[in-house]
């Protein structure tokens, strides 16, 4: 427990410290709610042999909760472009795929890693899309539509809560979205379908 509670600590003190460092590039002041972490989970892929790209993992409380509900750690590749939060990630997450780049990057990055990854059944994704450009979110998700496998879920949380789809997100089909209250901020959490 109380090995728990230094981890959560160190956490949240390096999400802190670089939110005050690079807000715009950071985007939360703390790490994701283990209720929200849980509801971005639950959308894993049915195959087990599926890869799951996760976008903006910061020190890994999504990635936690997605090895807890049964993905296994190296069918996981997560993209983190702060240095120091994948640094964290790959000790806690050894097996794991740890890329330190830009989202954006993507398709570059996935190609040219040691094992390179055509597709992937779901994408989890905690950046801040708000906080960028309607031309960069769109790149964004198109690249997100371009690596998911025909029916891939497209997991994104925002703390906006207002009830419409992002605007580039007209390519998915809109599955589920519901509020985690249980965050700081509350965020909701929207699942898109390939």
């Amino acid at each position: 427990m109380a090995k728990r509670l230094l981890a959560t600590l160190q956490d949240s003190t390096l999400f802190l410290r670089e939110w005050l460092a690079n807000p715009q590039r950071t985007g939360a002041v703390a790490p994701s709610s283990p209720k929200l972490a849980a509801a971005m989970a639950r959308w894993l892929p049915s195959d087990p042999e599926s890869y799951v790209l996760e976008l903006g993992p910061g020190t890994g409380a999504v990635t936690a909760a997605l090895i807890k509900r049964g993905l296994r750690e190296d069918r996981l590749i997560a993209i983190e472009r702060n240095p120091n939060m994948a640094r964290r990630l790959r000790q806690r997450f050894p097996s794991a795929h740890i890329i330190t780049g830009d989202a954006w990057q993507m398709d570059v990055l996935l190609r040219e890693h040691h094992e390179p990854v055509e597709s992937v059944g779901a994408v989890i994704s905690s950046l801040p899309l708000l906080n960028f450009t309607p031309a960069e979110a769109e790149t964004l998700i198109n690249k997100i539509r371009a690596i998911l496998h025909s029916g891939g879920k497209w997991v994104q949380y925002s703390y906006h809560l207002g009830g419409g789809r992002h605007k580039s997100a007209t390519h998915f089909r809109r599955l589920a979205s519901k509020i985690v209250w249980l965050n700081l901020p509350p965020a909701r959490v929207n699942v898109y379908q390939k």
